[in-house]
């Protein structure tokens, strides 16, 4: 593969190929081979952070990075991304090197991307792009395909004048009309249609999940979301904490369904619902495309966030950042929240000690391991026990009906014979714990 660049990152090697070197990635097949463009004015850490990140996108995607061109600059150049020197330094690579795409680390205006292809002569994609790519990707249910394709179609709407660049002349006006502009028009039309279409069958979806959703609403039971950066572990601590069987895999983005389990302690039950990760300035689409899937975060008791205990300090508090950005959109900036460090098994004692004084209140876990799952299960059931309502009750004798309906859904029950009828004491669910005051006011 020729000679090779490399450095490590968060415990992860990262290679770049060596400029001269021509055989690059064709020699696999399967992947593409991509360049990394990038224009910006951050501190040291974040630009290798942000890096790192895309260049984990790619890899998640189907490419490998293959060559760099980074700028600093206060702000991209309006018309091309880059400056017209690292441009000219990156086409002439493209031309000698032949990548299969170039991919940019920020988000690029239609103009921009159609300036670039016309300049390169490659396909070039940028950050939002991407991630919609890698969705579209790990979809795998009927609804998730749905909003990813709605995410895609809200997208590629605002870039479908690059699609007719040799008709970009005839845009309306005296000398103007012609079949430019009616065709790009139709194919606008097409996809608000079709976003129209796809809209109507994420409601008819969301009606299913919704009656389901409210019968969690109005049962008794805790309800525990997680959240976290992309690749956290929240699947894999799902798996852990209730024997789902939800796939893990180190990519990123590689959970897009909402999915719900439970566990149950000393005769209570927590649901768990684990959720598509987050990540760095989520695209605005997503978010709304996965608005309803979102709603079992603003819905929960409490909020698990799932951070990845091997990250560095300034990297975790960055995503811990980027998770809270979300969790605000999505209205859920009020829900209690719960931090739990995972994969300390990748952490040796002093590394475990000094995470353990940064974060007092966090738990720390190993999905892999079981480290700390028995910490995490007692934090959740006293969660659970802080919202039922303890209930002390005296019930005539003759009302055996209340004494059972007690039983049925209390717990801790304890019971002494009164003066003038039993008086039971116990936990219970408000909503049970309102119905049996009603039994007993009631006559037998």
């Amino acid at each position: 593969m020729g000679r090779e660049l490399q450095r490590t990152y968060r415990g992860r090697a990262w290679r770049q190929e060596d400029p001269d070197d021509k055989r690059g990635l064709h020699e696999v097949g399967k992947v593409e081979r991509a360049v990394l463009i990038a224009s910006l004015n951050c501190s040291p850490v974040e630009e290798d952070d942000r890096l790192t990140e895309m260049g984990d996108l790619l890899d998640t995607a189907g490419a490998r990075v293959v060559h760099r061109v980074v700028q600093h600059r206060d702000r991209p150049d309006p018309r091309l991304y880059l400056g017209k020197g690292r441009l000219e330094e990156l086409t002439d690579w493209v031309k000698a090197n032949e990548p299969d795409l170039v991919a940019c680390e920020g988000d690029l205006s239609a103009g921009q991307q159609r300036h670039l292809e016309d300049r390169l002569g490659t396909r070039v994609v940028d950050r939002t792009g991407l991630i919609l790519d890698i969705f579209a990707l790990h979809a795998r249910s009927a609804a998730g395909k749905l909003q990813v394709e709605l995410a895609q179609m809200e997208y590629s709407y605002s870039r479908q004048e690059g699609l007719w660049q040799h008709l970009e002349r005839l845009g309306g006006g005296v000398g103007t009309r012609g079949p430019g502009e009616s065709q790009l028009e139709s194919d606008r039309r097409m996809i608000r249609t079709r976003m129209g279409v796809l809209r109507a069958r994420i409601a008819e979806v969301a009606k299913s999940r919704d009656t389901m959703r409210e019968e969690r609403l109005a049962s008794a039971v805790t309800r525990v979301a997680l959240a976290g950066y992309t690749n956290a572990g929240k699947s894999s601590l799902m798996n852990a904490l209730t024997g789902a069987e939800v796939d893990v895999n180190d990519a990123l983005f590689e959970t897009l369904d909402a999915t719900t389990r439970s566990f149950e302690k000393d005769g209570m039950k927590v649901l768990v619902s684990d959720t598509v990760g987050f990540i760095r300035h989520l695209p605005h689409q997503l978010v709304e495309s996965f608005r309803s899937t979102l709603d079992e975060v603003r819905d929960a008791h409490l909020i698990i966030h799932v951070a990845d205990a091997s990250e560095d300090d300034e990297g975790r508090a960055a995503r811990a950042v980027a998770v809270e950005e979300v969790l605000d959109e999505v209205g859920a900036q009020d829900i209690p929240r719960l931090l739990v460090l995972n994969k300390i098994d990748l952490l040796d004692e002093e590394e475990r000690d000094a995470l353990a004084r940064r974060y007092p209140q966090a738990v720390m876990t190993s999905a892999i391991t079981g480290e700390g799952l028995d910490d995490l299960r007692d934090r959740l059931m006293a969660t659970a026990r802080a919202r039922w309502d303890r209930v002390e009750l005296e019930v005539p004798y003759a009302r055996g009906d209340v004494i059972s309906a007690v039983y049925a859904h209390g717990r801790d029950v304890s019971q002494d014979a009164g003066p003038e009828g039993t008086v039971i004491r116990a936990l219970m669910p408000p909503v049970e714990a309102a119905r049996v005051r009603a039994l007993l006011a009631r006559d037998p």
